[in-house]
């Protein structure tokens, strides 16, 4: 029997005009069969520190109040080898769509697929899930399936079985990559503006060895980064 995947996909900054410098797209994937394995566990953590299973794991939300929390959970991710991480950061004011001759949408999709083929195996099977985001998100979904399967040549669904939209607070997993492509994110814009935001960050670095603004091994398997930079992955 094929091996089939959960991906759970996200952006962070990625609006053109939004006046962030830096962009993050991030993707945590884990085997179908632990799916509801680490959900459960992390919903303990959650219990743990007497947090509601409904709390919503996100970025923006690390404070001194909750640092052991976030601690923990970065903990967990590193300790349980079914869950992955791939975090690709870009540079906005690099980016040329006119000498390219893109739109930001075409080169956002572009972005997706850097992101996700070094993920997909065309000897497993994968559902790929994306956090709704706006009134656009449909019209997203699809393209990005179109050329997932395309590329893949996988017209039959044999690889890519779905690219579907969720909400984040319908899942632990894609809280948990908000979590660890905030910190990418926040480390490679050279922010220091919370000290607890701090912990998580070194935390991260202590325990995948990795320096966090520094390309690693395409193969990668545990904490996987690309720094993107115009003529390399595109």
């Amino acid at each position: 029997m094929t091996d089939i995947f959960n991906v759970y996909c996200d952006e962070s900054c990625h609006l053109e005009n939004d006046h962030r410098p830096i962009m993050a797209i991030a993707a945590v994937w884990c085997p179908l069969v632990k799916t509801k394995q680490i959900s459960r566990e992390i919903r303990q953590i959650k219990c743990n520190h007497n947090l509601s299973r409904d709390f919503e794991i996100k970025w923006t939300k690390v404070s001194p109040a909750k640092i052991q929390f976030y601690l923990d959970l970065v903990d967990y991710f590193f300790s349980e080898d079914g869950l992955h991480f791939r975090g690709v950061i870009i540079e906005k004011q690099i980016i040329d769509h006119k000498k390219l001759n893109q739109t930001h949408d075409d080169w956002y999709y572009k972005m997706f697929f850097v992101l996700l083929k070094e993920i997909i195996d065309p000897n497993c099977g994968y559902r790929i899930y994306l956090d709704i985001k706006d009134t656009k998100s449909e019209t997203k979904r699809k393209k990005l399936e179109e050329i997932l399967k395309t590329t893949n040549y996988d017209a039959a669904g044999n690889i890519v079985d779905r690219v579907q939209q969720i909400r984040s607070n319908e899942s632990e997993i894609m809280q948990l990559n908000d979590l660890l492509m905030g910190g990418l994110r926040y480390f490679n814009e050279n922010l220091k503006t919370s000290s607890a935001k701090v912990q998580i960050i070194d935390k991260i670095k202590q325990l995948s060895g990795k320096s966090l603004n520094q390309t690693t091994w395409p193969k990668e398997p545990k904490f996987n980064i690309l720094i993107w930079k115009p003529g390399g992955e595109s």
